[in-house]
């Protein structure tokens, strides 16, 4: 990808993987010098991969920190390779989790981890927080969380703690051409402006007021990244927010999807995706891609059967109407078979519908990915 005059520290071009061919044709001192550098960092020429965000894509940084937003306790991660919980909101791998499998690396650690140390950094990083939105009074109910802004702190942290493994400019270059995911907006309605009747944020501004005032905070979000060295950013849109089961068991009667989130949905995501438009044209280049989840849930939601599933409505488990009240606990209605269920929580997918999702995200369409698909990004930036 090209140079692009807004970054305040030079872009590194988003170059090829080091050709060692000729290398190995000169003399054994040579060869030596190879070897070296690929057991001090075998990994800095890979594409590693970066994660901001909510529950959606958390892989276990709030079971490092005091706060009520936890997936650490059976039946969470029950279809996870150890069969344990793992801070996943899922019954097993997560949408990061199978980003990573198509991209050829092994998934990212939460940031918090203590297991993120020495090469296990040069794979990259997962930030995201459950709980987490747009804005910092979001998700307030869950005491200790990472806001976004938090997390592109770290962020930077990160970069100063791999310089010191591969140096400034192998660092630079390693974030350059990395892959970015960030999913952000949906606890800004359903933590937020929707959370209570008559909410703080819901007398401050009306619904088309409030979503420009998100997007607005987003772009922020955005700018910062970008400055931080992201060139590749899927950028999700929210999912159908009326849909979840968590929204049926309070708004609906006969399980139509809430009118009022489908709104606040319908709203947000085609500003969001005007706004990213607006941002690659101020860049020069196609740094942020617009990844449609409301258009890829929906497909499921609206026919569940001919993505084999047997409901789209109820959720696999939980307890109260559509299993959407309260958190999936061992007290919990637990079904038998997840791979027959669109959600796996009140409010998550289950594994195989995230596989759905990633798959749209690898070869879909404009009218899931825009302005190109993962596959396209990975052939085009292959070649540079």
């Amino acid at each position: 990808m090209p140079e692009v005059s807004l970054l305040t520290n030079p872009v590194v071009s988003n170059g090829s993987p080091m050709d060692k061919s000729s290398v190995f044709a000169g003399s054994w001192l040579a060869l030596g010098l190879v070897l070296a550098w690929a057991l001090v960092a075998p990994q800095a020429e890979a594409r590693a991969f970066f994660v901001f965000g909510d529950s959606l894509v958390d892989s276990g940084n709030n079971d490092y920190l005091f706060t009520t937003a936890r997936a650490d306790s059976p039946p969470y991660g029950i279809d996870y390779p150890t069969g344990r919980p793992t801070g996943r909101f899922s019954n097993g791998l997560n949408i990061p989790d199978i980003l990573s499998e198509q991209i050829g690396s092994e998934p990212t650690l939460p940031y918090l981890s203590p297991e993120l140390t020495g090469e296990r950094l040069l794979v990259g990083a997962n930030f995201a927080s459950a709980g987490i939105g747009i804005l910092n009074d979001t998700g307030i109910q869950f005491l200790n969380i990472i806001r976004i802004w938090k997390q592109l702190e770290y962020f930077r942290q990160y970069q100063q703690r791999v310089s010191g493994l591969i140096g400034v400019e192998q660092t630079q270059r390693l974030v350059n051409q990395a892959l970015v995911l960030i999913t952000l907006g949906g606890n800004d309605f359903v933590n937020n402006y929707y959370l209570v009747p008559y909410s703080a944020r819901s007398r401050q501004f009306s619904l088309p007021d409030y979503v420009r005032y998100l997007i607005s905070e987003y772009r922020k979000v955005l700018i910062r990244l970008f400055e931080l060295g992201a060139r590749r950013v899927l950028v999700t849109a929210t999912g159908p927010l009326g849909c979840v089961p968590a929204e049926l068991a309070l708004r609906s009667r006969t399980g139509e999807c809430a009118i009022e989130l489908q709104r606040a949905a319908g709203l947000f995501n085609p500003q969001l995706f005007q706004m990213l438009d607006g941002l690659n044209n101020e860049i020069g280049s196609q740094v942020f891609i617009a990844a449609n989840a409301f258009g890829m849930h929906m497909d499921f939601i609206s026919n569940p059967q001919a993505y084999g599933f047997v409901t789209s409505k109820v959720a696999c488990c939980g307890q109260g109407p559509y299993n959407g009240l309260g958190l999936c606990t061992v007290a919990s209605s637990l079904c038998p078979n997840r791979n027959l269920y669109a959600f796996w929580d009140a409010f998550h997918p289950s594994e195989r519908a995230n596989r759905i999702i990633v798959q749209r995200i690898l070869t879909g369409s404009t009218e899931y990915m825009y302005p190109m698909n993962l596959s396209t990004i990975m052939d085009l930036d292959s070649r540079i």
